[in-house]
């Protein structure tokens, strides 16, 4: 059986519920975080017969920004890979990470960073810090539950 690679620019199709589906994109690799793959989760939900053009998906307003392993995903049967568009937008966004426990219920022991850029300790998040995305590395089933609910469904530190 032959390997399967995902690169970035590679769009996938995740399977709601509800029988409709939602899209994300690998928009690149963060060597600050075990080089994982860093994806975009895409707002507009279609219909599961709906086949839209890529290029509408990628202009979609994005939902979330995440790290996980999209071949991992793959395996699992959790998304479908569906094409590729080498745009992937600007992808200047800002991820935390707590250096608490996740059964802490507030931390303010906060690192930030960018896409490959190095972590800084800021201690307590204020100001654009409180919308950072966390920047651990989420399970395939964690990034779906998301997409369909809004939130994840693990326990991590809360900022205030």
């Amino acid at each position: 059986m032959k390997r399967k690679n995902t690169k970035i620019g590679d769009l996938f199709a995740v399977k709601l519920d509800s029988g409709c589906k939602k899209y994300f994109q690998l928009v690149g690799f963060d060597l600050t975080q075990l080089n994982s793959d860093v994806i975009r989760v895409f707002k507009t939900e279609y219909s599961a017969n709906t086949v839209p053009v890529l290029t509408e998906v990628i202009n979609n307003e994005v939902d979330f920004y995440a790290h996980c392993i999209t071949v991992f995903g793959i395996k699992l049967g959790f998304w479908e890979k569906v094409g590729n568009m080498p745009d992937v937008g600007n992808i200047d966004v800002l991820f935390r990470s707590s250096s608490d426990s996740p059964k802490t219920k507030i931390s303010n022991n906060w690192w930030i960073w960018k896409v490959n850029e190095p972590q800084q300790y800021v201690g307590k998040l204020e100001g654009e810090n409180k919308f950072s995305e966390i920047g651990s590395v989420i399970p395939p089933d964690s990034i779906v539950y998301r997409i369909k609910t809004g939130r994840y469904d693990f326990v991590y530190p809360e900022f205030e």
